[in-house]
């Protein structure tokens, strides 16, 4: 009798734990929405930031989503991140195309309680909470590294760039930096492509049309890489010319594995947003206790800069990267 009052007892203390575990509030509630904003996202490089998001987003349990303009368009991109904050999401990713158009924007979402992380492009002025991303500096003076040991003697290097974008003007400065160790070759032309590779394929061809000395050619985004080699392949001039691209869409390792494109600067995107939206999570939720909360907070409980370092890829590992490549998730 003893020991069948013992099992009841048992059972009754389970099923209140159970009722109780029934009626505690879930740490993620059914509501629960991020948003990724970027500009130009029909490119590979924001799809596979998609995919860090989302990825990360089905591991919390959370509804996410990346939005933004499919060409580069620094007001559309504002006016859609202006429309996300009005919607009060849970936390927002935001890669700026015109730090100056998201300032203000920025700081009013922090006022109201939104968590708000630069993701691949800051607005350091602004009162974001951190910035991950590439180190772009360090990038810039790597791209320099790379083009000085294909360009022999005295070389004309041409840079391909979009100007008044933040993070690539911070590889801009990183390669006139570097530029004053090799005092033999020299900035003779910056183009501005407007991250639209016809642009790169237009101007690259009206210079060779014009006879102007090209050496070597640095891009600092993703789409420069292929319209130069176009524009040299148009010339019969293809791997004459060495290219050292940014970033690792399909069409670029492409043009590695045929010697369009010597190298390229890739970004890591995925690890980017999927840290992202996590650091946003512990945000939201107030995780880090080690001030009472993040809104008052004299500092953000978090790291202010994460830097998600670069991979140098070129013909002599292309074939590992491609592989390593294959595991990563796909956008849905």
């Amino acid at each position: 009798m003893r020991k069948y009052a013992g099992a009841l007892a048992f059972l009754m203390i389970l099923l209140v734990a159970a009722v109780i575990a029934s009626c505690a509030k879930p740490y993620h509630e059914e509501t629960e929405r991020y948003v990724f904003v970027a500009t130009n996202i029909e490119l590979p490089y924001w799809q596979e930031a998609q995919a860090g998001f989302l990825d990360a987003a089905k591991q919390l349990g959370v509804r996410a989503e990346l939005i933004g303009p499919v060409k580069y368009d620094p007001d559309a991109e504002a006016g859609m991140f202006q429309n996300v904050v009005e919607q009060h999401p849970a936390g927002i990713c935001l890669s700026a195309a015109r730090p100056e158009m998201f300032k203000a924007k920025i700081d009013k979402a922090i006022s109201e309680g939104i968590p708000v992380i630069c993701v691949d492009a800051d607005v350091p002025d602004s009162r974001r909470v951190l910035y991950i991303g590439t180190d772009n500096f360090k990038a810039g003076r790597e791209s320099v590294k790379r083009i000085a040991a294909l360009v022999p003697g005295k070389g004309n290097i041409v840079v391909i760039t979009i100007p008044g974008q933040r993070n690539i003007d911070d590889r801009l400065a990183g390669v006139v930096d570097a530029l004053k160790n090799f005092p033999s070759m020299k900035l003779t032309k910056i183009l501005d492509d407007k991250g639209d590779w016809r642009n790169a394929f237009d101007q690259i061809s009206d210079m060779i049309s014009k006879k102007e000395k090209i050496d070597g050619i640095i891009c600092l985004e993703a789409t420069g890489g292929p319209g130069a080699s176009d524009a040299l392949n148009r010339f019969e001039m293809a791997g004459k010319v060495p290219i050292v691209a940014f970033d690792k869409d399909p069409k670029t390792l492409e043009l590695i594995e045929k010697g369009a494109i010597a190298s390229t600067i890739a970004q890591k995107p995925y690890v980017m947003s999927y840290y992202g939206l996590k650091f946003l999570d512990d945000l939201h939720h107030n995780a880090v206790k080690e001030f009472k909360d993040w809104r008052s907070a004299p500092a953000a409980p978090l790291p202010s800069w994460v830097d998600t370092g670069t991979a140098v890829v070129d013909k002599n590992n292309l074939a590992v990267f491609r592989e390593a490549l294959a595991a990563l998730p796909k956008p849905q």
